[in-house]
């Protein structure tokens, strides 16, 4: 607009007042009056033209703003269980992994969505499947091999905002799985003779075929074998006693059996015979001085046998001999008959009678027939004696 003049405006119109109100949001309303001369309006010394003056005080009201669309939230996503493990190969067992594991993992969502809207929800796994839909599935993870596998959840809106989570499961092998458990026996004769090693053997059937043997014995001493499957054992010093060893196998599952053994007994060795006395043709009363001490050592020794070989320089004579010794320690020193043996020892060119005395169980002493005559003579007839009547007190001798 162009200046005007001070002459251009009367008194009147420049006195005049104006009311005028200033609203500002959120203050109070500020009310005051204009007269006279704009404020800073200049004066001109060529007025000419026109004067435009505008108000402007009307506000309109705002239109709501519309908030943009806004994603969802996942508060959790977990696995029923974290890890697996599988069973052992087959031809193997483990007394700690499970025989028949299950390979099904439940899968939990909890999802929202701030704007109310309606939720999809899509999965995928680094192994397995997954089967199910909605916030609640099953991860198949039959046939995958030992690791560590990973589930994602994507949720969508289906306004175009989606929010993922993961989750993972390990499969693991079992870590002691070992053979199954094998059949163990000890097998050892009956009974040994004193003296004489006696030799136990492990019989070991199925596990691993790599265990360990640790051997231990009742009595006697392990000569060789410590740490194999067959050991022999001295039996010095244990005659009546019996050896008991007992095997331990190492290298197994603690579940299985892993002793055996086996007892051999050892018997007192039976007793050997020995010759007591030995004459030849003596006199009869010398010989029964002879068979009295034979007696004696016989009552003695109340479960020895005795044996009276004889051997005769002619036919039957050494027979004949010893049923008469028999007959007087049985008759005249009251041994029992049951415990006297006479054995024929063939032909020698002398008499001769050896008494022996054998303890229970020994075996019977043989003739030694080292010079024996063969064919033996006939025995001469003696030419016939008168006999004088015997005095109180005599006997006959030969």
């Amino acid at each position: 607009m162009n200046e005007q003049s001070a002459s251009r405006f009367n008194g009147a119109t420049t006195a005049h007042a104006v009311p005028v109100t200033i609203l500002i949001p959120g203050r109070a309303p500020i009310t005051t009056s204009v007269s006279g001369f704009p404020n800073g309006f200049r004066f001109s010394d060529d007025p000419n033209g026109f004067i435009l003056q505008a108000f402007a005080g009307h506000r309109n009201r705002r239109e709501e703003a519309v908030l943009p669309n806004r994603p969802p939230v996942i508060s959790s996503f977990a696995a029923s269980t974290a890890s697996i493990t599988l069973p052992c190969p087959p031809g193997t067992m483990s007394s700690s992994c499970p025989t028949a594991p299950s390979m099904s993992v439940s899968l939990t969502t909890a999802a929202s969505d701030p704007d109310g809207d309606t939720l999809l929800y899509t999965y995928s796994t680094t192994g397995g499947r997954i089967t199910g839909d909605g916030p609640n599935v099953t991860w198949d993870l039959s046939g995958v091999t030992p690791g560590t596998y990973t589930s994602t959840v994507e949720v969508d809106d289906g306004c175009g905002c989606v929010t993922f989570a993961s989750t993972t499961v390990t499969v693991a092998a079992c870590p002691n799985c070992i053979p199954p458990c094998p059949t163990v026996s000890v097998s050892c004769p009956d009974s040994v003779q004193p003296g004489q090693p006696v030799t136990f053997t492990a019989n070991v059937n199925g596990g691993p075929g790599t265990q360990t043997y640790n051997w231990s014995v009742s009595a006697g001493t392990i000569t060789s074998g410590q740490g194999t499957s067959t050991i022999t054992v001295s039996t010095a010093n244990a005659a009546g006693t019996s050896i008991t060893a007992t095997v331990e196998l190492g290298g197994l599952d603690p579940s299985c059996n892993r002793t055996a053994s086996c007892t051999t007994a050892i018997p007192v060795p039976p007793g050997v015979c020995r010759k007591f006395d030995e004459y030849g043709n003596i006199r009869f009363n010398d010989e029964k001085a002879r068979l009295d001490n034979y007696a004696i050592q016989l009552q003695n020794e109340p479960t020895s046998q005795g044996y009276i070989i004889v051997y005769g320089s002619c036919e039957g004579e050494g027979l004949a001999r010893g049923n008469r010794a028999k007959d007087y320690l049985v008759n005249t020193r009251g041994i029992d008959a049951g415990r006297i043996t006479v054995i024929d020892g063939g032909c020698m060119p002398e008499l001769k009678v050896e008494l022996y005395v054998c303890p229970s169980g020994a075996a019977a002493p043989t003739p030694d027939t080292t010079g024996a005559v063969s064919p033996c003579p006939e025995c001469k007839k003696k030419p016939a004696v008168r006999h004088r009547p015997r005095r109180r007190g005599e006997e006959e001798e030969q």
